[in-house]
């Protein structure tokens, strides 16, 4: 069996509102849209997908989408003046840490190399 890498994705209450956030805030291109949300990550494809129960829906899974930034508290500025609620900058053994959630609890982290 051989894998290879298809695509990070995430379950969304609300496409729409989704949508807006991974573009507008976020500045992801959108690539395409029908039933999925596509979006192109420095070649990597991420997508959001509408939860089908919606009653059912959590946001607290376990994946994580990690962007590598240049700047880490630069970045966690842009996002608090959008609105965005962010944890605070940790430093780690190789870089810096912080994280941010999407409108449906999924977590984003940001990470910049030392």
């Amino acid at each position: 069996m051989h894998f290879r890498f298809d695509a990070v994705f995430y379950y969304v209450s609300d496409f729409e509102r989704a949508i807006r956030f991974y573009s507008d805030v976020l500045g992801f291109k959108l690539n395409s849209r029908d039933a999925v949300a596509r979006f192109d990550l420095n070649g990597i494809l991420f997508e959001i997908v509408p939860a089908r129960d919606k009653s059912k829906f959590s946001g607290q899974g376990n994946a994580r989408l990690c962007l590598e930034v240049d700047d880490v508290q630069q970045a966690l500025d842009e996002l608090r003046s959008q609105g965005v609620p962010t944890s605070a900058a940790q430093n780690k053994d190789k870089g810096v840490l912080a994280s941010f959630q999407d409108p449906d609890g999924n977590e984003l982290c940001i990470w910049q190399y030392s």
